[in-house]
């Protein structure tokens, strides 16, 4: 099984062990028809369907993976698994509830990405699917063979985009690659030590350590925090937030709180902006319950893209 180093892992079980395997020719992307990040509709896969797709990706190019790309998703009807072991690989992407808006610069820059990664890896060739069993690279909607009874998935504006600009991104990408000044480094912390969260008190978190970047440096789409709070009733409401301070852990700055009204389970928070020289990023929560009590930190991580120094 095959993982993309650029996708963040969530893996889906007992799927990715039970099915079988699959030699990746096409990539087919859809529309999931609702605005959710990549950490929900893996979430939709586990808890509401048997159902699913390898790939999963948010309006803001958060990007998962919940299946290796060796291993049959069940996305694509008849292109899921062919008899001769060819199959292709699926990726579902937010979008609005009537699947009419267009994918996001940020959803198409990771699009080009995957494309370009799977030629590579698994030497997908860079056509337009021409018929439903055809290598290659295609939309849901194209071949009535990838849908059951058929699929308007997805819109008119995505197709027009796939045509336009995805492709011809994929294609241009992979024959042209441009060696970056810079290599790009990924960051993944995971912690996974209990943390009482007492009601309406700001909590410093460390994943490996405090610190999540010392500065400078630049980063490659969005960084990522996400939480797993136990024993917050319905009605909770999460607040994170980024900060920046001096290397010492003086001079504490904020970018603001993002808050999330939910209860217990998983909660997620984006930053997009650069450390500064000089400068370190650390994150702390809020969690205020509707009656008071104190909630749980069982899991937190954080992951994103730089620019490697």
């Amino acid at each position: 099984m095959a993982w993309y180093p650029g996708a963040t892992k969530y893996e889906l079980q007992p799927e990715s062990d039970s099915q079988p395997a699959i030699r990746p020719t096409q990539l087919i992307v859809h529309s999931i028809i609702a605005p959710w990040t990549a950490r929900r509709i893996y979430e939709y896969w586990r808890d509401s369907t048997n159902l699913e797709s390898h790939f999963g990706l948010g309006y803001a190019g958060d990007l998962g993976q919940y299946i290796g790309t060796e291993t049959r998703a069940d996305a694509n009807y008849q292109a899921n698994r062919r008899p001769d072991g060819t199959g292709a690989v699926s990726i579902e992407t937010a979008s609005n509830t009537s699947g009419t808006d267009p994918w996001t610069d940020e959803q198409v820059e990771q699009l080009i990405r995957v494309g370009v990664w799977l030629h590579q890896h698994h030497g997908v060739p860079l056509r337009i699917c021409r018929t439903h069993d055809d290598p290659g690279y295609g939309y849901h909607r194209l071949h009535p063979e990838w849908a059951v009874s058929g699929t308007a998935c997805p819109g008119d504006a995505r197709v027009t985009q796939f045509r336009d600009v995805v492709f011809p991104g994929i294609v241009d990408r992979a024959t042209n690659p441009e060696e970056p000044d810079m290599p790009i480094a990924k960051l993944y912390e995971a912690n996974a030590i209990d943390v009482e969260l007492p009601s309406g008190d700001w909590v410093a978190l460390a994943f490996k350590d405090a610190v999540i970047h010392a500065g400078p440096r630049t980063l490659i789409g969005p960084l990522y925090v996400q939480l797993t709070i136990t024993g917050a009733p319905s009605g909770t409401r999460v607040d994170g937030r980024f900060y920046s301070t001096d290397a010492d852990g003086s001079g504490k700055s904020g970018y603001g709180d993002i808050s999330i009204t939910g209860g217990s389970g998983g909660h997620q928070f984006l930053h997009n902006a650069d450390v500064p020289e000089g400068k370190h990023l650390r994150f702390e929560v809020c969690v205020t319950t509707p009656d008071g009590s104190t909630a749980l930190l069982i899991h937190r991580l954080v992951t994103g893209d730089y620019l490697a120094a």
